[in-house]
Order: C-alpha cells, then sequence, then structure tokens
C-alpha cells in the first residue's frame, strides 16, 4: 500500500486552474499519458489488439461474481463487462466502451512502472526478504507480468472495500522462499499469480467475500487450516504454467465463502 503523491500533485494543480483549463486537462486525450502504457484509440465489442490486451490487465479485478477476464487482447462481452463495473466504481458514464474517460481514469491510476496506484512492486516480490522476481518456476519477465495483473486486481479489492487500505504480507515466492515458509509444492506464490492479505480496517471475513467479485479463483481464509491470520487470493484458473487442473477454490468457512457461492 502507498500513497501516489505525484498524482495528488497534479491533480491539485489541475483543480487550482480556470475552468476552461480544467475542462482542457481533464477531457483532452493525452498523446503520452505517463511512461508505461498510452491508449490511441477507442476500443469496444470486436476490437481486438494489445491494446485490448493492456486494458484486460487493469480491469482483471472488476470481473464479477466467481468471474475472470482472460487476457487474451479480444474484447469480448466479458471485457465489456468488467469495463463497465468499472466505470460505475469511479463514477463513469457505463457503457461498457473504453475511451477517454476510461482511459484518463486509468492513467490515474496508473505509476509509470505500470503498477497501480496503491501497490507496488517492492510488495509483491521475493517474500522472504532477498527482494527479486527469479528463482520459481517461471522467467522473471513471466513472473513480475504476473504480480502486475495480481496488483491491478487487488487495486479493484480496494476499490470494492471502500477504498480502504490492504497490506500485503507475502507476495511471490522462489522456491527456496517457499519451502522455507513451508508453502505448497506448487503454491501460485511461486508464479506472482497471489497474495496474503490483511487488513487494518477490513476484517479477514470481509476481505475474503469481497474477493469473490475481484477475477481471484483462489481464496483461502479463516476455517481454513494455516489461514486464520491473513487471507490468501490468487489467479489459479488462469494459470497455464501449473501442476494443477485450472478451477475455482474457495475456502474461508468462517467466513461463509465455498467453492459453491
Amino acid at each position: 500500500m502507498r500513497v501516489n503523491t505525484l498524482k495528488r500533485v497534479a491533480v491539485a494543480f489541475a483543480l487550482a486552474l480556470p475552468g476552461a483549463a480544467i475542462a482542457s486537462v481533464v477531457a483532452a486525450p493525452a498523446a503520452h499519458a505517463d511512461g508505461c502504457y498510452t491508449w490511441q484509440r477507442t476500443l469496444s465489442a470486436g476490437s481486438s489488439g494489445n491494446d485490448v490486451r493492456q486494458l484486460q490487465i487493469r480491469i482483471a479485478g472488476w470481473a464479477g461474481a466467481g468471474g475472470i477476464v482472460r487476457i487474451d487482447g479480444r474484447y469480448g462481452p466479458e471485457t465489456a463487462a468488467a469495463v463497465k463495473r468499472f466505470q460505475t466504481a469511479y463514477g463513469l458514464r457505463s457503457d461498457g466502451i473504453a475511451g477517454p474517460q476510461t482511459f484518463n481514469k486509468l492513467y490515474q491510476l496508473q505509476d509509470n512502472d505500470c503498477t497501480p496506484a496503491h501497490f507496488s512492486y517492492s510488495e509483491l516480490d521475493d517474500g522472504c526478504g532477498r527482494g527479486g522476481w527469479s528463482g520459481g518456476p517461471l522467467s522473471a519477465d513471466q513472473t513480475r507480468a504476473n504480480a502486475v495483473r495480481t496488483m491491478w486486481k487487488l487495486e479493484a479489492l480496494r476499490r470494492g472495500l471502500g477504498d480502504q487500505p490492504i497490506n500485503v504480507n507475502s507476495g511471490f515466492r522462489s522456491t527456496a522462499c517457499n519451502n522455507q515458509v513451508g508453502g505448497a509444492s506448487d503454491s501460485q506464490h511461486l508464479y506472482g499469480n497471489a497474495a496474503d492479505l490483511t487488513s487494518r480496517t477490513r476484517t479477514l471475513c470481509e476481505l475474503a467475500r469481497a474477493s469473490r467479485n475481484h477475477g481471484f479463483s483462489g481464496i483461502l481464509g479463516p476455517g481454513y487450516p494455516g489461514h486464520s491470520t491473513h487471507v490468501h487470493v490468487d489467479s489459479r484458473r488462469e494459470n497455464n504454467s501449473d501442476r494443477t487442473t485450472n478451477g475455482t477454490t474457495w475456502s474461508a468457512p468462517n467466513c461463509g465463502v465455498g467453492s459453491g457461492d
């Protein structure tokens, strides 16, 4: 969790401008929004390409109850529905079409390194204090890319909880780290697909219940062995590199969260 100070300063500066200038700052599409990615066209049903894929990464946490957003570069119904939920969550016109308003909101949430406003690479890297993205079953680049998607889902979860802070206790783990902490042999933490969460303002059960609506196919929390002090969330259903069958596993029995929900 972190505060995006530079973005807040930019917003404050914009608000200090005369009305016409404010309209220009807010409405005009940026030629270069930041150092990460800039969309060059409006996207809607039938669009395809890397720009759709980049959008999907950032709205993956708005998949809806039990759903996922496939990162496939094709703007189909699940992408349109996720965009609509994102728009609703941020008070935008909810039409399921990704245009300047939607992109401007994403630019506000996006840092130059492609992470969302309230989460950072340092929170998701090797959980045993050594840092870095190597030492797992995937390349460092692949693992890091998975962690970016995980962070955007966490950003959506945070918004869904009323913009209340979420703490990440453990993210990516190298094989050595995973063995050290006694993790499962094919843990999603090894792939950059998982995070263990707590919050100072929300209960663990609130975290577990809300996670069902934000693209997480793995949820383990209170009532599941070894998870009385945190909530584990992951994207196992989207992992085609692990040794387990893709599917959904939700188990936080003390919170009324189960795979049959």
